[in-house]
């Protein structure tokens, strides 16, 4: 009967505008209450060159559930949702996608009560310390309360988004899969009617950040190949199950990637949008292509002139350095535009990457932050730059990586063997 209905509800939607495509909703009026974030959190500056005149995005259509518990009901109203999805969350894609992705949600217009209060399905903060059950659970509940309402398959994956704070549910934000219930490519999700549910599903209480919206996320878009996420986590997962302040674990466990990508650390700031992706996330995520890549051959001398990450009308927004068949260095160029202005610092990172290496445990990551200067901490120092930290030096590989000169946001850089 549900899926007559549907059918009927396309043919007259076909008759009336003669399109199929989905209306996007959204309300840039000030919520209820603002959760953890400030008013500018999820506010994007587009970069330049990403202008009116550009090829139309690719839209995802996530489910937004909407969700509260017997002992707990909403703390913010569904506007806020549309708004932090559709428009927040939304600009941060297709700033970090060049255009080539926007989001666009169906916020459920009612509040599905579970049949459990909170403290049924809590979990710990600590990610490998979570009750996969509890995660299993929630998202059981979840899909059979809406399953009479939607079609799951429709939908390019679900969003399920607790109503209430995060002490309430224990953690801020989770991909339930591909995550917290694992990963393989034959695994599928299915609602308790028989529908499958594409891609995976995110959970979030209602005061995770934009940050962290897109690192669940953005753990979904990436998929799985080959039995690994693609986008994986890039703090370290034994160093966030750590004792002691929440707080000062979590930055304690940011020893790949610091603040420098919100697979990382989520959020520079609480009261402002996310920092921008590094370009091993993008390339992660299909959003930086080959033509804005410049391989070279380490054992031959190279200048490239490196534009900003952040500027997509740049010729080169990334040097790839192979070192062996898996291995490899990447430089990028990280300016104050765009929603890079959200930045512990500025100027050129250089990341070693690791093909073989799949999640980030005990101090191995797919991919680190070649540190600047260690001396400040969560490698919010870690960005070389003209007049301080100019070359590095890898004697073990006889590459060497050298800072010419900074030409308005661009820097020429010289590779070179020892």
């Amino acid at each position: 009967m549900k899926k007559i209905l549907v059918i009927f509800l396309l043919i007259l939607l076909v008759a009336a505008s003669g399109c199929m495509t989905r209306s996007r909703e959204k309300d840039s009026g000030s919520p209820m209450i603002v959760p953890t974030t400030g008013q500018d959190a999820g506010s994007v500056v587009n970069p330049p060159g990403q202008g009116a005149a550009r090829t139309p995005c690719k839209e995802l259509n996530p489910l937004i559930i909407l969700v509260e518990f017997p002992d707990a009901t909403h703390v913010a109203e569904r506007s806020f949702f549309v708004n932090r999805y559709n428009t927040q969350v939304d600009s941060y894609i297709q700033s970090m996608s060049y255009g080539i992705v926007c989001l666009n949600g169906e916020v459920t217009p009612t509040w599905y009560m579970l049949p459990h209060d909170t403290s049924s399905y809590r979990i710990s903060s600590r990610n490998l310390e979570v009750n996969r059950t509890r995660v299993s659970n929630l998202i059981r509940d979840v899909l059979a309360a809406a399953d009479q309402d939607y079609d799951f398959a429709d939908y390019d994956f679900v969003v399920i988004q607790l109503g209430v704070l995060t002490p309430d549910y224990g953690m801020v934000g989770l991909c339930g899969h591909p995550g917290m219930l694992g990963w393989t490519e034959t695994s599928v999700l299915t609602a308790p009617s028989g529908e499958v549910v594409n891609r995976g599903v995110a959970i979030f209480t209602a005061q995770a950040h934009v940050g962290t919206n897109f690192h669940d996320i953005a753990h979904i878009l990436g998929g799985v190949k080959d039995g690994n996420r693609m986008v994986p986590c890039l703090y370290d997962h034994d160093l966030q199950v750590k004792p002691g302040p929440e707080l000062e674990v979590f930055r304690n466990s940011m020893i790949n990637m610091g603040y420098w990508d919100p697979m990382s650390c989520h959020f520079y700031k609480n009261d402002t949008s996310p920092p921008g992706i590094c370009s091993w996330t993008r390339i992660r995520l299909g959003w930086l292509g080959e033509e804005k890549i410049l391989t070279v051959n380490p054992d031959n001398r190279t200048e490239v002139v490196l534009s900003p990450l952040e500027d997509p009308s740049g010729d080169v927004l990334a040097v790839r350095i192979p070192i062996t068949s898996s291995t490899y260095y990447l430089i990028e160029n990280r300016a104050p535009i765009g929603v890079d202005k959200v930045l512990p610092d500025h100027g050129i990172l250089i990341m070693f990457a690791d093909d073989r290496i799949a999640e980030c445990h005990n101090g191995n990551a797919p991919v680190k932050l070649i540190d600047a200067n260690p001396g400040v901490p969560y490698l919010q120092g870690a960005a070389f730059d003209i007049g301080e930290h100019e070359e590095y030096v890898d004697q073990v590989n006889n590459l060497r990586i050298k800072l010419g000169e900074k030409l308005g946001n661009e820097y020429r850089i010289l590779i070179e063997p020892l």
